[in-house]
């Protein structure tokens, strides 16, 4: 089981759901990964806690602001949220939500990189982010789909000291690097997306079945964008939920 009890400043630590609907958000979403649902109390706002095995792997929420649209956020865990917005800021970004306490869980922020693609930071307190990761029913890579990748190279290394590995041949696909780990990815926004859509990063689920797990996602109410496909990873699917938050799923080859 991949259990974490902390993370490396600079790694993808947590992902949420912004939802226009928490109940069919929660619905859904227990139904697809079998996991359990506990909403908080006032002190929260309501935040819901998803747990797989009684251990902490997503977070759900109902939308904040206005026009913000349902969608999956990725987390970077950070030593000191208000040090990284400042660098974020002179590198371009626009925040959405400066640093603030989550009760004593942990301090957060919210901005959009210069190419648009909105991203959170977590500096840990109680929380330390997901205690599951990289196992079925978890989430397991953190992609960023934009129109700019050299902008956001440079974004991305004076803000988290990234560095990144590019890999050409049908299509072009970063790595990206902290350290000698790779913890991420990053690629140039398909051109059937409509232009209207902004940059974003797309949460990849692990699953034990690619294809019965987007069979089952699509009973529940969800819509598959891009059906079970084979990569050299393993096979992926990309969704869509009940209320319009896109994910992806991927069963991963055996090491």
């Amino acid at each position: 089981m991949a259990e974490f009890s902390s993370y490396d400043p600079g790694t993808p630590c947590w992902v949420d759901l912004a939802s226009t609907d928490i109940e069919r958000s929660k619905a859904f979403y227990t139904g697809l990964f079998g996991w359990e649902a506990e909403e908080g109390g006032p002190d929260t706002g309501g935040y819901v806690m998803f747990r797989k095995d009684g251990k902490n792997v997503a977070g759900a929420m109902e939308i904040m602001m206005e026009g913000q649209p349902p969608a999956w956020m990725t987390y970077i865990a950070v030593a000191d949220a208000d040090d990284t917005v400042d660098r974020a800021k002179k590198a371009g970004a626009t925040v959405f939500v400066e640093p603030m306490d989550v009760t004593d869980v942990g301090r957060m922020a919210v901005f959009a990189d210069p190419t648009g693609a909105a991203i959170g930071l977590w500096q840990p307190r109680a929380h330390i982010g997901a205690d599951l990761a990289n196992e079925p029913g978890s989430f397991c890579w953190n992609e960023l789909q934009t129109r700019d990748t050299g902008a956001a190279k440079a974004f991305y290394a004076e803000v988290f000291g990234w560095g990144e590995h590019t890999m050409a041949g049908e299509m072009t696909y970063t790595e990206w690097r902290l350290g000698d780990k790779t913890i991420g990815g990053m690629m140039d926004m398909p051109k059937e997306v409509p232009p209207e859509m902004p940059a974003y990063w797309l949460v990849y689920f692990a699953v034990a079945d690619c294809d019965a797990s987007t069979a089952k996602a699509t009973e529940l109410g969800g819509a598959a964008l891009v059906p079970p496909t084979d990569i050299e990873p393993g096979r992926f699917s990309v969704l869509m939920d009940p209320t319009g938050a896109t994910f992806a799923l991927i069963r991963m080859r055996a090491a």
